[in-house]
C-alpha cells in the first residue's frame, strides 16, 4: 500500500509543479504558443477554470492558481487520511 502513497505523491507533486509552470508562463506570452505550453494548458486549465470563475482577478493578478494549489494541497491530504484510515 505504501506503493501507492508513493505514486499519488509522485503525481501531486507533478501537478502542482504544472501549475506553476503553467502560472510562470503567462509572464512570456509567447511560451503558451509552444508545444509544451498547449500541453500544460490542455492539463492545467480545466482545473483551474473553477476556481477563475468564482475569484476574480485583483487589478493584473490573478490569485485563483494560489487558491487552486491551495486545495490541491487540502485534497492531497484528505485522501492520505482516507487512505490512512482504509490501511489500519
Amino acid at each position: 500500500m505504501t506503493a501507492v502513497i508513493s505514486i499519488l505523491n509522485f503525481a501531486f507533486t507533478v501537478y502542482q509543479y504544472m501549475i506553476i509552470a503553467y502560472i510562470l508562463m503567462s509572464w512570456v506570452p509567447q511560451m503558451r504558443g509552444t508545444g509544451i505550453g498547449q500541453l500544460l494548458e490542455r492539463l492545467v486549465e480545466p482545473y483551474l477554470a473553477p476556481f477563475r470563475r468564482f475569484i476574480p482577478p485583483l487589478g493584473f493578478i490573478d490569485i485563483s492558481p494560489i487558491v487552486a494549489l491551495i486545495a490541491l494541497r487540502f485534497a492531497q491530504s484528505g485522501l492520505y487520511a482516507i487512505l490512512e484510515q482504509i490501511m489500519f
